[in-house]
């Protein structure tokens, strides 16, 4: 067993203890206020000393910042109502007494870990509700020698790449190029990244964890049993349970990665380039990563009747040297013309470093800088694409893709992503699919917002002869509300959440549908998106 794996079966021991002394001692009298009974509630379980530091409510002077640290889109800044209380766990205790006193007095427990939230899930909520804050649980223990890492879910993916680069350059993660990403999201909705034909995604590379139940009680993979811990590495662990901490996978990097970085224009044959991009991307070799992000550029030579153009960059990551990746590009895709001069020789932290916009000799600790680089108004879809989109459709999306200003990520698979059946997570999106989609638009005037949001509507609208079908799929992590919601309340039915919860997980929606029901049968862990309970499977295996 190793130190971290022994430390938090020593929490579990003490908190227990601690757990369940607390359930008899806490009050709740019908005559007081549910705000007054919660806080007298948390208080008697933190011992009232705690709680200046740990439980915010609108008349603490640190609320409104800690409120606002981790939101970092800016349409819901000013989101109301805001939560009763900000629960800033510091340790398991907290997380229990969050979740007990949050059953006790009725209130919406909403989770959140200080990454990102495209849909503000996880501080917005139109019911009385508390935040249960994660970002004080961030800590990083790396064991080279079991090649794994226990990481508390409060952390950023920039902590989990500092902790692993500050024990070895041998050694890496797959999960995605953003340092500021919460490991909380990234792993419990399945996790793509820069190495994932190689190794899978984040969530193929989870090998334990310790959570907090409806109930309170403290489990591991061996406790909670087979199908949560399933259900957690990509059905959306906030509709089972609280993450306090996930044991990983490092993989093996070689001594040198090599990053190439090529840009086209409509005008300089990028359609063409795209065309031949979509039937190879998914079948190089498994060390050669290439995405796309297509964007618009100011152009006096447009092809498309604007003063703008679509420009297309073409990035991608390789696990070797230099000259390798050379050879493969002449062999596989000589028209994107990659040169020596396109291509940069690094570690694999340096990359991390590169990809995060920090130069390539910062000291690691900036990594774990959770403050955005920029604030501001943003909209995310995503698509699956099974069949290479024809010329005439390129064409008229990049009419399209001009008269915004948006970032759109296609994300090849294949690989690794082939070779992991659909069913072995929740994250369905494996073999016959040639790419994924990330539609991103971002504004800074909130006035645009009305305008750059029907935009989106007719991309995506667009899009859907392209894309897959029956359902049409999408990307859990990319939280998208217009395919659907549950209500703020969480309580919709089955029928109706199955019309999202099938774009997110195919098939595997009604196996998370009976794990949902046998472990949260009460539907306390829930949101606009959350698994719905359906009592008639409660009994199902």
């Amino acid at each position: 067993m190793n130190q971290a794996n022994s430390m938090y079966r020593a929490i579990i021991l003490v908190v227990l203890s601690q757990f369940f002394l607390f359930v008899s001692l806490c009050p709740s009298t019908a005559s007081e206020s549910t705000r007054q009974k919660f806080q007298d509630c948390i208080s008697t379980y933190l011992h009232i000393n705690e709680t200046s530091n740990t439980v915010f409510t609108s008349d603490s002077p640190d609320y409104s910042t800690t409120l606002s640290a981790y939101t970092r889109i800016r349409r819901f800044y000013n989101a109301t109502p805001t939560p009763e209380f900000i629960l800033a766990a510091s340790n398991v205790s907290h997380i229990q007494g969050a979740i007990l006193c949050a059953k006790k007095t009725g209130l919406q427990l909403r989770i959140r870990s200080g990454g990102h939230d495209y849909e503000g899930l996880s501080f917005i909520s139109d019911v009385p509700f508390i935040v249960l804050d994660l970002f004080h649980l961030r800590a990083v223990t790396v064991d080279i020698q079991t090649e794994s890492a226990w990481v508390e879910a409060g952390a950023t993916l920039g902590d989990l790449y500092r902790g692993i680069g500050e024990k070895s350059k041998a050694y890496g993660f797959p999960a995605g190029s953003c340092s500021t990403v919460g490991v909380g999201g990234q792993f419990s909705g399945g996790g793509i990244g820069f190495m994932m034909r190689k190794y899978g995604l984040s969530a193929d590379n989870v090998l334990d964890a310790v959570v907090v139940d409806a109930d309170g009680r403290i489990l591991t993979r061996e406790t909670m049993g087979e199908d949560l811990f399933w259900a957690i590495r990509g059905g959306g662990a906030a509709s089972f349970a609280v993450v306090v901490a996930w044991r990983v996978r490092i993989v093996p990097v070689p001594e040198d990665v090599t990053v190439c970085n090529v840009r086209y224009t409509l005008e300089q044959g990028a359609g063409g380039l795209f065309q031949k991009w979509q039937r190879v991307a998914h079948t190089l070799d498994d060390d050669l990563f290439l995405h796309v992000v297509i964007g618009s550029v100011k152009s006096s030579t447009s092809s498309l009747g604007f003063n703008r153009t679509a420009r297309i960059a073409f990035q991608s990551l390789y696990l070797g040297g230099i000259d390798r990746v050379l050879s493969l590009f002449g062999e596989k895709f000589p028209e994107l013309n990659v040169t020596r001069g396109n291509c940069t020789e690094l570690n694999w932290i340096q990359v991390v470093l590169r990809f995060a916009g920090y130069a390539t000799n910062s000291s690691l600790s900036v990594l774990s800088n959770r403050d955005p680089e920029v604030f501001h108004f943003s909209k995310m879809k995503s698509d699956y694409v099974t069949e290479p989109i024809s010329e005439a459709g390129l064409e008229g999306f990049f009419k399209l893709v001009v008269e915004k200003t948006p970032w759109i990520i296609f994300t090849p698979h294949g690989g690794r992503m082939s070779e992991i059946a659909e069913s072995e997570t929740p994250f369905p999106h494996r073999n016959g699919t040639l790419y994924g989609i990330q539609y991103g638009v971002d504004w800074f005037d909130e006035s645009k917002e009305n305008e750059t949001l029907r935009w989106m509507d007719r991309i995506y609208e667009y899009m859907e002869p392209y894309v897959s079908k029956e359902p049409r799929r999408a990307y859990v992590s990319y939280r998208d509300l217009d395919l659907g919601t549950n209500g703020f309340n969480g309580s919709a039915n089955y029928e109706v959440a199955s019309v999202w919860g099938r774009k997110y997980y195919k098939n595997n929606f009604e196996r998370l549908v009976r794990v949902k029901t046998a472990v949260d049968p009460d539907n306390f862990f829930r949101n606009e998106q959350s698994i719905p309970v359906v009592p008639v499977l409660r009994e199902a295996p």
